[in-house]
Parts: C-alpha cells; sequence; structure tokens
C-alpha cells in the first residue's frame, strides 16, 4: 500500500508541536548528542518536516539525501515481503534518528510511515558529512549510531529465531519501557502508537497471538491492558521471561532486545 508524500518543507523557527503524550524537543538532535555537538548541530539543522498520520517520510527507493531526528510524533518503518505483505521493522519516537538505511546505497531501503502527526528535524547528510569533518567527537557520534542500529539489527533476527511468543513480547515492552525512561517518561506507563496488528508484524506474530499474550500478561497481573495504554505491574516478571528464553539458547546469550541498545530501527544515539 502506498503512503500519500509529504509536502515539501519549509524552514521556520521551531514551533510549540507535541505529538500525543510526548513534548516536542526543543533542539534537532537525537538523543545522546550533548555539550559542543549539539550546539553545532542545532545552529546548523532547523529545518523542520511536518508528516501527517499515515504519510511517508520517505519510501522504498527514494534517493537518500538527509538524516531526520524525530521531534515529536511516532513512526513505523516497513519493508514489502515477496508475498506484498508489508513487514515491520521498527517503531520510532522523539529522539530517534531515521533514513540510516539509505548511507549504504544511496537511496532508502524502507518504508518511513507517521503513525501520528509527526515533525522531524532535516539534517541534510552532505552538509552533516562537511560538519562531521571539522569535528571528530561528532563522527564518533554517528558511527555510534550506525554501530547501534547494526547491533539492533541482529537482535531482532535472534528475537525472532529463538523465542516464544510471550518472551518476544516480553523483551518488546522491556525495551520500549527503557526507551520512555531515557526520554524522562514514567517507564511503567506505555502508550502504545502502534497497533496490535503492527506488534504482531514487528515481533514474527500473528494479531490473535499478540492479543492473546496481553490478556494473558493481564490475567496474571503482570500488566494492566486498557486498549493502547499499558501499565506495568511487574517488570522482574518480564524479565524472568526474557531472562528464561536466554537460558534456553544452546550458548547462555541474550536473544532478546531487552538488553540491546535501546532503539527500533533506526536509531537511538548511545549516551
Amino acid at each position: 500500500m502506498t503512503a500519500p508524500r509529504v509536502a515539501t518543507p519549509a524552514r521556520a523557527a521551531l514551533p510549540k508541536f507535541a505529538g500525543s503524550g510526548f513534548q516536542p524537543r526543543d533542539r534537532c538532535v537525537p538523543i545522546g548528542f550533548s555539550g559542543q555537538i549539539l550546539e553545532r548541530l542545532n545552529a546548523r539543522f532547523s529545518l523542520l518536516r511536518s508528516v501527517p498520520r499515515g504519510a511517508a517520510l520517505f519510501q522504498i527507493g527514494d534517493p537518500f539525501e538527509a538524516l531526520y531526528a524525530v521531534r515529536s510524533g511516532f513512526f513505523k518503518t516497513r519493508v514489502a515481503c515477496a508475498d506484498r505483505r508489508d513487514q515491520v521493522t521498527g517503531f520510532q519516537m522523539p529522539g530517534d534518528m531515521l533514513g540510516l538505511d539509505g548511507i549504504g546505497i544511496g537511496s532508502h531501503c524502507c518504508d518511513a510511515i507517521a503513525l501520528e502527526d509527526s515533525q522531524v528535524c532535516v539534517m541534510p547528510y552532505d552538509q552533516l558529512e562537511q560538519l562531521s569533518g571539522q569535528c571528530s567527537e561528532l563522527q564518533h557520534q554517528l558511527h555510534k549510531l550506525m554501530g547501534s542500529e547494526i547491533a539492533r539489527e541482529q537482535s531482532v533476527m535472534l528475537l525472532l529465531g529463538n523465542t516464544r511468543a510471550d518472551e518476544r513480547l516480553a523483551a518488546f515492552l522491556l525495551n520500549l519501557s527503557a526507551r520512555f525512561e531515557a526520554r524522562e517518561l514514567p517507564p511503567s506507563k506505555l502508550v502504545l502508537r502502534m497497533t496490535r496488528d503492527e506488534i504482531g508484524s514487528y515481533l514474527g506474530l500473528k494479531l490473535e497471538t499478540v492479543s492473546r499474550c496481553f490478556s494473558k500478561l493481564h490475567d496474571e497481573g503482570v500488566l494492566q491492558v486498557k486498549h493502547r495504554h499499558i501499565r506495568i505491574f511487574d517488570a522482574d516478571a518480564l524479565a524472568s521471561l526474557v531472562s528464561r528464553a536466554a537460558r534456553q539458547r544452546p550458548d547462555g546469550t541474550d536473544s532478546s532486545l531487552a538488553k540491546a541498545p535501546p532503539i527500533h530501527a533506526g536509531a537511538t544515539a548511545a549516551p
């Protein structure tokens, strides 16, 4: 399914703009960038782009021109499978970076779709490269971003290949909780911008299986589930599910997203 395109952005002062529940970031930089780097990026990049719910920031095959720091709202990235189904590859919230997929081949390998009215800060890549050539610390942070994305992709592959449905959902919720906490939001109170079907697509599960796992965790008192509002009562129980999955692997390593960098496809810079 083709998503509507976004209008060409205009340069403007940073407005007071918020997605549902998240306060807008007051600077056009991803989480983890600070000090001199933050000031340089904020001074150089002030181009904002608003992306309405359901619209595409970029699509598969689009020329790679920029990286995008999510300032408000929520996104999903997706690819098309051979049977024409959409496969969700990640979810991005304020402070995350979009567009890293296009660096290698010069065009985007996925679609980035807004799950709600959103806003991104546009950082043209040629300008970013020029600036990183003048600042070794910025170059280092960009390399960390790319490394975190590789680590995330490896964690997702292990998660899908070596865990049960309830373990996958537990790892997903713990990772989302960690990302909320990194943004100074309550880690036990989650608002899911994505649908159950989109969660299932990301975790390699059917919609019915995702709903059944949520109901089971709710009935066991681990979670309170009210539509898209999730309250975590027992994070230790979720962690126990994830640890069980690790113990069941022959090498004993943790195969989940729960201990991976707190990112979902396209990436939050590590502090």
